[in-house]
């Protein structure tokens, strides 16, 4: 599978400066004092429960951009399933350059791991119907990058990355503008002012507003919030396929393979991102 587009390798650099920025600030004190500079190590990355790897090659990045000269050596590769025991990449060099990016690798390791199990975990639920599970922009300020590559590795889809790469009319959208009508119409023209190719979904929370949406027009995807499953049913069916449908809103571990089972074609869930428990990884010297 092709990698998203949103991987740009400038884009990760930017987020590891940054995030470097954040952590070392004028020096990593605590091993600057204690280590000689010319200490050398390894080290060793130890996973401690069950799930889905995700960051290792995040992980090669960091250790590089920070010193050079650090030899990585990747044992596993993102998303392969792990247990206790099983050991994820291995890196020689520096014993200060280890300390120092250790938080960072294991702080990003961590999260995206657990990411990955979760999207795994519920994409295996819904393999025998159409629906593909799909993140959101529930996602942690400056994180986005990662939690979203989180979810790919877990074989999950992304859904729009940020505000600009695609129009969602939802609710609020739809009645400032005065009506789903208006919203559309409005959006329509402004993408043709500006020169925007953008796909553009609407929100739905009725099948009277659905039939709004289908005899309007011009849009690329419809979606349908908070609906039960009734209602999702008749909408399927009452779209036939004319747009791809998203099911959205109050979708749990507990209940998504029945939304599924409703026939839409992609259900977002938050949670993804917003309620993931992190896997257990750490570094140890050896």
């Amino acid at each position: 599978m092709n990698r998203p587009t949103y991987l740009h390798p400038d884009k990760i650099h930017q987020f590891i400066t940054q995030a470097l920025q954040e952590d070392v600030g004028d020096g990593d004190h605590s091993t600057l004092g204690s280590i000689p500079h010319n200490c050398m190590g390894q080290a060793q990355l130890l996973v401690k429960e069950s799930g889905i790897i995700a960051g290792l090659e995040l992980a090669e990045m960091i250790f590089k951009q920070f010193d050079a000269s650090l030899q990585v050596e990747l044992l596993l590769k993102d998303g392969d399933p792990v247990k206790s025991g099983d050991i994820g990449l291995r890196v020689k060099g520096k014993a200060a350059s280890i300390l120092t990016t250790e938080r960072l690798v294991l702080n990003c390791m961590q999260r995206m791991s657990g990411i990955a199990t979760k999207t795994h975990l519920l994409t295996q639920l819904i393999l025998h119907t159409k629906a593909r599970l799909m993140d959101t922009r529930k996602t942690t300020p400056n994180f986005r990058l990662m939690e979203k590559w989180a979810v790919w590795i877990g074989g999950g889809i992304n859904h729009r990355f940020a505000l600009y790469d695609m129009v969602m009319l939802k609710d609020n959208h739809i009645d400032f503008a005065g009506g789903i009508k208006n919203a559309i119409h409005n959006t329509k023209r402004y993408l043709a002012e500006k020169n925007l190719k953008l796909k553009i979904e609407v929100e739905t929370r009725s099948l009277q507003e659905v039939e709004e949406v289908l005899r309007i027009g011009g849009i690329d995807y419809i979606m349908l919030d908070n609906m039960d499953y009734e209602t999702m049913r008749k909408a399927v069916q009452l779209v036939n396929g004319k747009y791809p449908l998203e099911a959205s809103g109050g979708i749990t571990e507990e209940n998504l393979k029945d939304v599924a089972e409703c026939g839409v074609d992609f259900i977002s869930v938050g949670a993804l991102t917003h309620q993931v428990k992190s896997l257990d990884i750490s570094l140890k010297a050896y």
